[in-house]
């Protein structure tokens, strides 16, 4: 006696084809947005600023650590450049901010231990990746501005930093140096911005690859040109206020910016959008009722 197939037994165990994710969807956006994403982010900051000067902090206190260092090796013509350098790794830093908010967003409950457990466990996902991208700005950064110093001012340059200050605005060969390298500069900075502005909060919240984080960040900014460069003229003033008085400002401007980046994001990335039916998980041949005889 011959035994008759299940065609829904046959049809489970044929392979699902699997259809790769779209990339994510980019919006349009307005200045009203960028307010309104300024507005949340001091929303979040004032309801719960531990968390925002305890982030801030960790980010002052490196800067005083990194311009400290230098002078202690006799570099301290350099301590300029390099605040200004170490200013561009706030996003990777601010990435405990944007948990936060995402937290409040959702009405999870917030705690130490949750968000700093979801920044450690970053390094072993694609959000390292980025981090990478950032410190390799910043080296060539770095690099440059030797490159312009040998260029420019050359033998001349002193060791000691009030030497410096002075060769820089009282010689043409220093207010050269200095043209040139906030062109250079800014030039770099607003590339590091478009790569990382979205990237880094998308990467936090969605299992893609740091390249497609990237192309969607860059994405969000070619297709919101005024608005976003507005926001990184911000962004820079506010770092340079903030650097000033010896990183101490650190301790309120990265939260806010931090905060305010994660509801920018929300508003450049349309969510995740749930997958079809044919892609959702076949369900256990258990839990289908059989078919009758």
């Amino acid at each position: 006696m011959s035994q008759e197939s299940d065609p829904v037994a046959e049809q489970s165990a044929e392979p699902t084809e699997t259809r790769p994710k779209p990339p994510p969807q980019v919006l349009t956006i307005t200045s009203a947005d960028i307010v309104d994403a300024l507005e949340r982010g001091l929303r979040d900051f004032r309801a719960v600023p531990h968390y925002g000067l305890f982030f801030g902090g960790v980010y002052a206190v490196g800067g005083m650590l990194i311009v400290l260092s230098a002078a202690a090796l006799g570099m301290s013509y350099i301590s300029y450049p390099l605040a200004v350098g170490f200013a561009l790794i706030g996003p990777f830093v601010a990435v405990g901010l944007y948990e936060v908010s995402r937290r409040r967003e959702k009405g999870e409950a917030l705690e130490w231990r949750g968000v700093l457990s979801v920044i450690t466990s970053q390094g072993r996902r694609e959000l390292g990746w980025m981090a990478f991208v950032s410190l390799f700005v910043l080296v060539v950064w770095m690099y440059q501005v030797r490159i312009l110093i040998a260029l420019f001012i050359g033998l001349r340059a002193p060791t000691t930093l009030d030497g410096f200050v002075d060769v820089l605005f009282g010689t043409t060969e220093g207010l050269i140096f200095l043209g040139v390298g906030h062109v250079i500069g800014a030039a770099m900075a607003l590339v590091l911005f478009s790569l990382t502005v979205v990237s880094f909060p998308l990467l936090l919240e969605r299992e893609i690859d740091f390249v497609t984080a990237m192309i969607t960040s860059v994405r969000a900014v070619v297709t919101n040109p005024v608005p976003m460069i507005g926001w990184a003229f911000v962004i820079m003033i506010l770092l340079m206020i903030a650097i000033g008085p010896f990183f101490i400002g650190l301790f309120f401007a990265l939260p806010i910016l931090g905060h305010t980046t994660w509801h920018l994001y929300r508003k450049l990335v349309a969510p995740e959008a749930d997958p079809p039916p044919s892609e959702k998980p076949a369900e256990p041949a258990e839990n289908r009722s059989s078919l009758p005889a």
